[in-house]
């Protein structure tokens, strides 16, 4: 049997934790980010039921003496940097799972570092040290125990899974603990009367099939025996860049929505120029007030980053949708850009008439790096809010 060399790294609770490592009045305080949805919440917070994603309303009645700060994206996202860096020194392969969130695989280290258990302990050190967060690591011999481990050690722990013991450990656990168990699936478990791995794993494949389908019945009976073959492999570029913006149910204006779409087009094109890549296919997303969505795409005849080619495209899909829009409403926009190549130098395409439209988008891009991203704003926008642009891993 092979050895437990897998470390799934998970920082705790992280916006709500850079919150509190760079304001000390907020130290063993419950914490919220975020005003209108929680974005996340510290550990004293969740004491009182405070989830990611609930209401804040909701959570300042579960808690009235939360503490609630407003997100610094751009704080979270340096302080991802800072978690990286130490993940990279510390082992040959990373594979992010998000900007707070990683496998590391420390297989052949042992006479430089020590033991699996050992790396992870200095790790843990390492990151309070460094990046003054609390992080906490799971260690085992797949992927999939090693986040469950971690998920079992928060907050701010270390678990390691040896071989000989890992079954004993997964079969005690919750079925909710097992990847692909939602609410749903859940309920269809607790309803055959499972509520542990174990039971999970004692059931035939074909059983589980039968209760939650094919594709999930499969993956289940794999996860309960730790069947995962899966290796740590450095994270591969994104396939597509998007962004969206929810509405609200407040009926917006054609031009309102418009300008929504430009902004979100902006930010996409923005991002794929900062990644050097470029793309053929313009997805538009839409999410009507029955919670029912539609999708319309088209692909350009050549790969771009440009914002004005990008947002001509959007806008004659949207117009494709207006019907459907003005019958049944709409909640969320949405744009994405896919079919992506790196931005390489390319025989021109005729007519050569010298004029770049990609001129006016980096010299803008120029101006936003330097200055920040409200130094330049097109007048459309002004006076709009652009929404929060959530951290990501880079591409």
């Amino acid at each position: 049997m092979s050895e437990a060399t897998i470390l799934h790294a998970d920082a705790d609770s992280f916006y709500a934790s850079v919150e509190q490592r760079d304001d000390p009045r907020l130290r063993g305080k419950p914490v919220i980010v975020g005003a209108g949805v929680v974005l996340a919440a510290s550990y004293e917070a969740k004491a009182f039921g405070i989830r990611t994603a609930m209401g804040g309303g909701l959570a300042r009645r579960l808690c009235p003496s939360a503490i609630v700060v407003s997100p610094r994206m751009s704080a979270y996202a340096e302080a991802s940097k800072a978690l990286y860096r130490v993940f990279d020194d510390t082992a040959p392969l990373v594979e992010g799972l998000s900007i707070d969130e990683a496998f590391l695989d420390v297989r052949g280290m042992q006479r430089l570092a020590g033991s699996p258990t050992e790396i992870a302990a200095r790790l843990r050190q390492e990151i309070r040290a460094r990046v003054g967060l609390p992080v906490t690591v799971g260690v085992a011999r797949t992927k999939f125990l090693a986040k469950v481990a971690s998920g079992v050690a928060k907050p701010d722990g270390l678990l390691s899974v040896p071989p000989e013991r890992e079954l004993d450990f997964l079969h005690a656990l919750p079925v909710e603990r097992l990847w692909g168990v939602g609410a749903v699936t859940a309920e269809k478990l607790h309803r055959l009367g499972i509520g542990t791995v174990g039971e999970v794993a004692a059931l035939p494949e074909e059983a589980l099939v039968s209760a939650v389908g094919r594709a999930a019945g499969r993956q289940l009976h794999a996860l309960a025996h730790n069947r995962d073959r899966r290796r740590v492999q450095p994270r591969r570029r994104r396939g597509s860049i998007g962004s969206q913006c929810a509405l609200g149910r407040r009926r917006r204006s054609h031009e309102g929505v418009d300008a929504v779409l430009l902004g979100l087009v902006e930010r996409v094109t923005g991002r794929m120029r900062k990644a050097q890549r470029v793309g053929r296919t313009v997805t538009l997303r839409l999410r009507f007030d029955d919670f029912s969505r539609a999708t319309r795409s088209f692909t350009l005849n050549e790969p771009t980053a440009e914002t004005r080619t990008v947002i001509d495209t959007a806008r004659a899909l949207f117009a494709t949708a207006l019907p459907m829009i003005e019958q049944r409403g709409l909640t969320l926009v949405g744009i994405a850009v896919s079919n992506l190549q790196n931005d390489v130098p390319a025989q021109l395409v005729l007519p050569f008439d010298g004029s770049s439209g990609n001129a006016l988008d980096l010299a803008v891009d120029e101006i936003r790096n330097r200055y920040g991203s409200t130094a330049i704003v097109r007048a459309v926008l002004l006076g709009r809010s652009s929404g929060l642009t959530i951290p990501l891993l880079p591409d």
